[in-house]
């Protein structure tokens, strides 16, 4: 977007815009930008805050008010939601007694499956709730959706359930339409949760982010170009690169 913005404005149009990767911001420098430490996908911070997320756009469109830049803006207040204590918020997966989640590394579609049908009640809450789901990019079942990254890691040329879409796309809205999943099940548990928080459980503390790093290393440790680069923060955060060591 940085790299658009010089060429509107070299066209006579003034361009202004939200930054998430403080290393890509700092290269293109942007005409003009707001350099937010929000999780990626978010650049307004914090769903359902209408009010906090009204203060980031106005911020960034302040920014207009500068003839010539480039002018990066840092945006120093915190999403809405508790500190790091996120007493009040549930443990999105309780498997209750007499049922033991399954081991990952011997049946990893079974694994995955049992977390995600124990979180589907919170799901279908989230989307009763908001009355509607980002869910669903991919066009593809969650089983699906599973069973073709357990496929992957194994074998990179497993054949995608999209094949009419390149590989690194059919995985890429695979991988997105899995986090939405979690996030709108884990936003929908009594309590507050920061997007921080939602991330450290769904990439740390899930079954689901085992295999999540296993796809991570599969692209990392490939020729493709497209695939490693999608290994630096497509698959797992930069807010969350500690867990692949």
């Amino acid at each position: 977007m940085g790299g658009l913005g010089h060429f509107l404005e070299r066209a006579g149009f003034a361009t202004t815009q939200i930054s998430l990767i403080r290393e890509h911001t700092l290269q293109i420098k942007p005409p003009r930008a707001v350099l937010t430490p929000f999780e990626l996908g978010r650049p307004f911070g914090a769903p359902n805050e209408p009010e906090f997320q009204k203060r980031v756009l106005l911020t960034a469109l302040k920014l207009l008010e500068v003839d010539s830049g480039p002018v990066i803006a840092e945006w120093t207040e915190k999403a809405p939601g508790p500190a790091v204590d996120i007493e009040g918020w549930s443990c999105p997966v309780d498997f209750g007694p007499g049922m033991d989640a399954l081991d990952v590394s011997e049946a990893p579609h079974a694994a995955v499956m049992q977390e995600i049908n124990k979180l589907r009640p919170w799901y279908d809450t989230s989307k009763k709730n908001l009355g509607r789901t980002i869910f669903g990019v991919s066009k593809i079942d969650l089983t699906d959706i599973v069973q073709y990254l357990v496929d992957f890691v194994e074998n990179l040329d497993a054949p995608w359930p999209s094949p009419e879409l390149p590989r690194s796309q059919c995985l890429k809205l695979c991988i997105d339409d899995l986090r939405a999943f979690y996030y709108e099940a884990g936003m929908a548990q009594p309590g507050n949760v920061t997007d921080l928080e939602l991330a450290g459980w769904y990439y740390g503390e899930t079954v689901i982010s085992e295999l999540l790093l296993k796809v991570n290393a599969a692209c990392a440790a490939t020729d493709d170009e497209i695939l490693i680069k999608m290994s630096s923060r497509g698959i797992i955060p930069t807010h969350q690169a500690h867990r692949k060591h």
